[in-house]
This record gives C-alpha cells, sequence and structure tokens, in this order.
C-alpha cells in the first residue's frame, strides 16, 4: 500500500533516497552480464536497459558488433534445430500418446528403445565409416594363399545327410551359415601387409569396436547421470508439493478432445505416483525394530533359495552349450544349433515365475515383491549371458581343458579352422532367437488370450484377464540383446545393423501389445527412477561384452586361414607393428612411457584426487542444500511470528465500529494472514510471541514481512517508462 507524500517524507535516519536507489540499480543493471533478452521486464523497459549499456556517443568497435550478430545468429539457429528436430523426432508423436495415456513410467521404455536404437545406428556408422567404406574404396592388395596346415585331427567333421535343400537353406540363414563369406562375419575381411597399404585396415577393424563400446559407455553413462532422482540429493524426506501439480499441470492451449483426454491421463497417473511413493515411505516409518530384523532374515532366506536357482540355471546353459559344441556330427545337428538359445529362453522364462513364487511366500508388500524379483532377474539375465560366453571359451579355445589340438594353435583348430566366425554365428543365433520370441509372445500368446478374455465371461476368464504390460521385463529383453550385439561387435561387425532393424520392429510391436492386448502395471513408476534403472542395467551389460572383448583382443590366437590377423599371435600385436613402422623413435618412446607403469601410476593418483574432490563438492552441496531447506523453515516461522504480533497490536473492533449483528471479539474471529504476497506454506500455527523489542519501520507500522524493516512502501517501488514496478 502507498503511503501518502506527507509520511513518506519523514524517513528514518539511514534510509536511502528513492533516486538513490534507483540510480543503483540502473547502474546494477548496465554492469550486468545478463542478456536483456532474459530479463523479467517488459520490451520497453529492455529498450531503456539495451541503451544504457550502449550510450549515445560510444562507438563500439566492429569486431564488437560483429561478434554479438554472430552471437545471435548461432542462438536462432541452435533454436531452430532444436525446434526442428522436436518435430521431426523419431516416434514423437507416439511416445507422447504412451505418455499420456500410460504415464512417464512405461513411456520412458520406449524412450530407452529409441536410445538403443540410436546407439546401434552409431556404432554402424563408425564401423561402416572406418572399416567398410576403406575396404571397398582403396581396395588393398590381396593376402595371398592361405597358409597350408597339416593337421592331426582324430576324424572330421560330416555335414548331416538326409535333410531337404530347401531346409538346408533355411536353416543356413538363421544360423548364419549363408552369410560366412560376406562382411557380416570376421574370416571375409582379408588384406595384405601393412608395408604395403596406405590405409591400414587392421588397425581399423580392431579399434572400431573399442570406439564403439567406449561411445555407448558415454552415452549411458551421461544419461543415467541426467536421470539421477531427485530424491538422492533432496533427501528421503522430500515431498513434492501437490499442490503445484493441481493447480499447474493443465495445458490451456489444448482444444482437441483426444489431447485433452490424454493430458487428463498423464495428469491422473502423475498423482498416482505421488500418492504411492509417500504411502511406501509413511509404511517404511512405522517399521519397529522387530520387525526390521524378521525383515532381514526372510530377505536372507529368499536371496539364499534365488541364488541357488541361478547356479542351476547357469549350470544347464553350461552344459547345453557344451552338448551342442561337442556333439555336432549327430543327425541332430540342425536341432543342437539352436539348443543353446532355446535354454537361455526357457531359464530367463522359468526364473522369474519362481523368484515370484518365492517372494509372494513371505507376504512382502507389492514394492518389495517387485524389487527383489527384479533384482534377480537381472542377475539372472547377465549370469546366463556370462555363462554363455564362459562355455564357448571353453569349447573353442581350450580355456581350462587339455587337447591336443590345442596346444600348437592356441585353439581348438580341428572343429574350428575359423572360430572367430564361430563364435559370430552363435551370437548371431542368439540374437535372431530373441527377437523370434518377442515375435511368438506377442502374437501367438498376448493375442490370443486377449481375444480369450473379450470373447467369454466366468471366474476363471476375469481371474486370467489381459496381460500386464512389465515394464522392467520388457526392459531385461532388449538390454540382453543389446548386450550380445556389443559382445558380437568384434566377430560379427554388422550386427549392430541387425539389431537396428529388431529394434525397429519391436517399437511397433511392443507398442500394439500395449494400446491393444495388454493392461497397464498395477504398480505405478517415476520416469527418472526407471530411466536410472535401466541406465544402470544397460552398463553391467556393457561392462559384460566388454571384458572378454578385451581379453581375445590381447592374449588369445587369431585363426591362422581366414581374417586379418592370420600372421599375429593376437589381434592387439598389430599396434606394437604400426608403431615401429609409422612413428619416429620420439613418438615410440613417449607411447611406450604411456603404457608403462611409470605413467599408470601418476594417472591414478590424479584420477583419485579429482574423485575425491568431486565427492567431497557432492557432500558440501548436500550440506549446503540441507541449510537453505532448514533457513526457509525458520524464514516461514519468523513471518508467522511477526503476522501474530500485529494481530496483537491491532485494536480490537468495538461494538459501534459496525453495524449489524454483535459477536464477541475473539483471536480466532480475526484473519489469520496479513502479509499478502509474502508465502506462508508450513505455518507452525499459533504459539507464544518471543520475548524482546519488535520491529517498527519508519512509518510506525509492524512489516508483516522480514527484510523489508525500516523504510516505507513508497520508498521500496520504482517504475519503469511501462509502469513495471522494481
Amino acid at each position: 500500500m502507498l503511503l501518502p507524500r506527507s509520511v513518506s517524507s519523514e524517513r528514518a535516519p539511514g534510509v536511502p533516497e528513492p533516486e538513490e536507489l534507483w540510480e543503483a540499480e540502473m547502474e546494477r543493471l548496465r554492469g550486468s552480464g545478463t542478456p536483456v533478452r532474459g530479463l523479467p521486464y517488459a520490451m520497453m523497459d529492455k529498450r531503456l536497459i539495451w541503451q544504457l549499456r550502449e550510450p549515445v556517443g560510444v562507438q563500439t568497435l566492429r569486431w564488437q558488433r560483429w561478434q554479438r550478430r554472430r552471437q545471435t545468429v548461432e542462438r536462432r539457429l541452435r533454436e531452430a534445430a532444436q525446434r526442428l528436430a522436436r518435430g521431426l523426432g523419431l516416434w514423437e508423436g507416439a511416445l507422447y500418446e504412451i505418455g499420456g495415456l500410460f504415464g512417464t513410467g512405461i513411456r520412458s521404455y520406449f524412450t530407452f528403445l529409441r536410445f538403443l536404437l540410436l546407439l546401434n545406428l552409431l556404432s554402424l556408422l563408425l564401423t561402416a565409416s572406418f572399416v567398410l567404406l576403406p575396404l571397398v574404396w582403396l581396395r588393398p592388395p590381396d593376402p595371398g594363399p592361405t597358409l597350408n596346415l597339416t593337421l592331426q585331427c582324430p576324424g572330421s567333421r560330416q555335414s548331416p545327410p538326409g535333410v531337404l535343400r530347401f531346409h538346408n537353406q533355411l536353416w543356413h540363414v538363421l544360423t548364419g551359415r549363408a552369410f560366412t563369406n560376406t562382411y557380416l562375419f570376421y574370416g571375409a575381411y582379408r588384406v595384405g601387409p601393412e608395408s604395403s597399404s596406405v590405409y591400414s585396415i587392421r588397425l581399423a577393424y580392431l579399434l572400431s569396436p573399442l570406439a564403439c563400446l567406449l561411445l555407448c559407455f558415454c552415452g549411458t553413462l551421461r544419461r543415467m547421470v541426467k536421470g539421477l532422482p531427485q530424491k538422492t540429493l533432496l533427501g528421503q524426506g522430500y515431498q513434492a508439493p501437490l499442490s503445484a501439480k493441481v493447480f499447474s499441470s493443465w495445458d490451456f492451449c489444448i482444444r482437441v478432445q483426444e489431447a485433452a483426454t490424454i493430458k487428463k491421463h498423464e495428469i491422473s497417473n502423475e498423482f498416482k505416483v505421488e500418492l504411492e511413493e509417500g504411502r511406501r515411505f509413511q509404511l517404511m516409518q512405522q517399521q519397529t525394530r522387530a520387525q526390521t530384523a524378521c525383515r532381514l532374515l526372510s530377505y536372507l532366506r529368499v536371496n539364499v533359495l534365488n541364488g541357488l536357482l541361478v547356479v542351476g540355471a547357469i549350470s544347464a546353459i553350461f552344459w547345453a552349450t557344451k552338448y551342442s559344441q561337442d556333439n555336432k556330427e549327430e543327425s541332430l545337428f540342425l536341432l543342437l544349433q539352436y539348443l543353446p538359445p532355446g535354454v537361455i529362453a526357457l531359464v530367463n522364462f522359468l526364473g522369474p515365475l519362481l523368484f515370484t513364487f518365492l517372494v509372494q511366500l513371505e507376504n512382502y508388500p507389492p514394492n518389495t515383491e517387485v524389487n527383489l524379483t527384479l533384482i534377480w532377474c537381472v542377475v539372472l539375465k547377465l549370469a546366463s549371458l556370462g555363462m554363455f560366453s564362459v562355455s564357448l571359451g571353453q569349447t573353442i579355445l581350450c580355456i581350462g581343458r587339455d587337447k591336443s589340438s590345442c596346444e600348437s594353435y592356441g585353439y581348438n583348430v580341428c572343429d574350428y579352422q575359423c572360430w572367430e566366425n564361430s563364435v559370430g554365428e552363435e551370437l548371431y543365433k542368439l540374437s535372431i532367437f530373441n527377437f523370434l520370441l518377442t515375435v511368438a509372445f506377442a502374437f501367438l500368446v498376448t493375442l490370443p488370450r486377449r481375444l480369450l478374455v473379450d470373447r467369454f465371461s466366468g471366474r476363471f476368464w476375469a481371474w486370467l484377464e489381459r496381460e500386464e504390460f512389465l515394464v522392467p521385463k520388457n526392459v531385461l529383453d532388449i538390454v540382453a540383446g543389446q548386450t550380445v550385439t556389443w559382445m558380437g561387435l568384434f566377430y560379427c561387425p554388422l550386427l549392430p545393423l541387425l539389431n537396428s532393424v529388431f529394434l525397429f520392429l519391436t517399437f511397433y510391436i511392443k507398442k500394439y501389445t500395449l494400446l491393444k492386448n495388454s493392461r497397464a502395471s498395477s504398480r505405478p513408476f517415476r520416469a527418472s527412477s526407471s530411466t536410472f534403472f535401466f541406465q544402470l542395467v544397460l552398463l553391467l551389460g556393457l561392462l559384460l561384452a566388454a571384458v572378454p572383448l578385451g581379453y581375445v583382443v590381447s592374449s588369445i590366437h587369431s585363426s591362422w586361414d581366414c581374417g586379418l590377423f592370420t600372421n599375429y599371435s593376437a589381434p592387439w600385436q598389430v599396434v606394437p607393428e604400426l608403431v615401429a613402422l609409422g612413428l619416429p623413435p620420439i613418438g615410440q618412446r613417449a607411447l611406450h612411457y604411456l603404457g608403462s607403469h611409470a605413467f599408470s601410476f601418476p594417472l591414478l593418483i590424479m584420477l583419485s584426487l579429482v574423485l575425491t574432490v568431486c565427492v567431497s563438492q557432492t557432500q558440501a552441496n548436500a550440506r549446503a542444500i540441507h541449510r537453505l531447506r532448514k533457513q526457509l523453515v525458520w524464514q516461514v516461522q519468523e513471518k508467522w511470528h511477526l503476522v501474530e504480533d500485529l494481530s496483537r497490536l491491532l485494536p480490537e473492533p468495538g461494538p459501534s465500529d459496525s453495524p449489524g449483528p454483535k459477536y464477541p471479539a475473539s483471536q480466532a474471529s480475526r484473519p489469520q494472514s496479513f502479509c499478502p504476497g509474502c508465502p506462508c506454506p508450513g505455518s507452525p500455527g499459533h504459539q507464544a510471541p518471543r520475548p524482546g523489542p519488535s520491529v517498527v519501520d519508519a512509518a510506525g507500522l509492524r512489516s508483516p514481512c522480514p527484510g523489508q524493516h525500516g523504510a516505507p512502501a513508497s520508498a521500496r517501488r520504482f517504475r519503469f517508462p511501462s509502469g513495471a514496478e522494481l
């Protein structure tokens, strides 16, 4: 409320004049580096500030004007590119529809699928740019005839008789035998010696998988940090303001009924997530120590049983892979080709069912059941792929086995003349089988189930109902497929192309399944927490794929009669050879130093210091957030104390002040807020006034808001030419 001129002229000592405050504010705006576009003022006021920053009579340099113009053009081009990318983004309309109808948790699954498609396309682009195009364009010299190896093997392997030609062709496509002599597999890449080539295809082929893994690691880590739940920073007791969602969630630009329906579902799903998290937090707070101890013992019992199931599952995968590789000469060879993928699929199908059954026996809360089952499903998926890799290593590379054919050549040369192709074929079959299972479950299980449930009525069909669209299960399926793709980057360089096609088709299959054949999950997911979990599982799969690849590249002997590294003891040996051929002695010594222990120890110490600084900064930020929250609560309580003091000083309404019915004067009859414009959430209620002198401003009135004492309202308001106030 603006005070009269007479009141405002009587100013307390030490209070600056309005003109002085105006000049100080103008000096601050003129010297501030904040862009004028970002200031919360009207366009007329922004022009005034712009003129203050460039006063008349001062000629700016031509370089400064050109640089400012360039920054403006770059900003506008960047904004236009962002709008164009949002408009032409892949599946933007479908993602908006899914997010509105089923919530951000289910939408995050489809967004994650699009992210995997992008990673595969980038990996394919990297391999094609540095390996395929130079191999076709440069046409390196012919490597010459292959080595004549004298092998002393107990017997030769014959192809299985009695199979029709068409079946042979179909099975060769499904097993990868039809593409053995193409660039899909390692054995088709052949070049001459390094001294006769301008561009090293070998080095590009070796570094392309490593670069793809590094690129995927950086992208996954970036999304993982970006999707960190905010409650890890705000604390477990932080509650989201539901009032903000109630009053500011609706989009008033909506004019279409379909968009309005989608927006209603989206707001409803957000409220469900918030209320579910609040309920889980209250249940955790109400548990006693005895209940917590019993719960931990129950967790221990269930986890031991689940661990035994995982051990049995990976043992079955190991023996299935060993049996299929050791009995290829039998007439059932074509069926044995898909024995390991079939056992892996069976284990991954029965494992979650058994985990869920064991967890439900303990009568856990619904969220605890889901979390425990999910953790063991992740362990089972990754352990099955790890055991598959170990069993292939024991069978093909004779790791941990004593075999005469492995002593001279470093691998089982009698059964696998080109062992890289054999490993690539196994991973190719696993990728094909995963996609075929996705299609089969969508159209042979989920679709008939929906048709039967909609057609018939009864208790059984009501109990059966539609299949629930479980986000964690679907995420684990595509993460397993992506892990297989990363494992095959060295043996099957074009496997990302195949996986990209599978992911593209999987999006539409899962969208059809969600919209037509399934029902949404009963447990809502928050997008930030689900995205963080997706990236964490993907990062574990990346590490699982990188460890065997690093071991093979650095330690395993390459095949003698196929591929790029026929004359090398290990693929990594091409790097020292190229360093010796192409770098001067100074560069060789520098690279030798970078690869020695003398450099690794200082690097480790420096990384430890950087990590210590980052952890310390994170802890300091957490403490600062805690202090700011306490300070905010204290300020709110201080304002309410001032309001109570002001209400006591105001005169009581007398009987003659207002005509009409008379009511007894009481404290409760007065309004409880005298601070318009001051935030008063979280009021502590009525409390006794604190002792001490009260603060009175220059006009003789108490100020209801802290930080504004000592100056009347007229001394705190300044107007721009447009009428806006400071």
